[in-house]
């Protein structure tokens, strides 16, 4: 009977008695697939195209990494793919800059978690759709307009000049983005923030922050009132 391969790491199952002479090594093999499973780590650049990872039997695959740290300037909205039917945790660093586009981690037929430039992540596949666990939300400042997906949370620099941040495009409820005045310039140039058709604070219409040293967050509450402050 020849050698099988498992579901989920594609390690080499071999049946009694096959593989006389060549066991060790194969055996050696799954252990390096198996401390890829546990301790791998690769950066992949997704700037310039969307990205489907592998995982092949027997074989060193990307997608078989436990951690993966995505890097580059997007030049359109990108996804990256793993295959179906795997069920694995994954750490995922966002370490591009989106420039005002959305990254995409999935399975190949499922729907994903949309991540947040800068953020780390902990996402489980169950074989059919990924799943985000956990968030590590990163401060980080912004000088200039920009369009930001669920749990950014910004320094918002307005010394050089009024700046617009733009809510993400279709959100879910307890989708949440977090404003922080960093120059104390809110006053003078004030931030807006873009409703991008959603509503906020039961208003049709953009959010505009002058009051200085302002810091606050806002979070989807639903079709009805839209988003609304975290607190009051």
């Amino acid at each position: 009977m020849a050698s099988t391969y498992s579901s989920d790491l594609k390690l080499e199952l071999m049946a009694t008695g096959e593989n006389a002479g060549t066991w060790g090594t194969k055996t050696n093999n799954n252990l390096n697939l198996v401390q890829q499973g546990v301790a791998g780590y690769q950066a992949i650049d997704v700037a310039s195209s969307d990205v489907a990872l592998a995982m092949t039997d027997g074989t060193v695959s990307n997608a078989r990494n436990a951690t993966l740290k995505f890097t580059g300037t997007l030049a359109a909205n990108r996804t990256v793919t793993i295959p179906n039917s795997i069920e694995k945790v994954y750490n995922l660093v966002d370490g591009t800059n989106h420039a005002n586009y959305t990254l995409t981690f999935k399975t190949a037929s499922g729907s994903g978690v949309l991540l947040c430039e800068g953020n780390n992540y902990v996402v489980y596949s169950d074989g059919t759709n990924v799943v985000k666990l956990t968030e590590e939300r990163i401060w980080r400042t912004i000088t200039a307009a920009e369009t930001v997906q669920s749990g950014a949370n910004l320094f918002v620099d307005t010394n050089g000049g009024a700046v617009t941040v733009t809510l993400p495009a279709s959100p879910a409820v307890g989708d949440i983005v977090n404003f922080v005045d960093s120059r104390y310039t809110f006053d003078s140039n004030a931030l807006t923030v873009g409703r991008n058709s959603s509503k906020i604070t039961n208003a049709t219409a953009d959010l505009v922050v002058n009051t200085e040293g302002a810091g606050f967050g806002l979070v989807y509450s639903g079709s009805n009132v839209g988003w609304t402050y975290t607190e009051k």
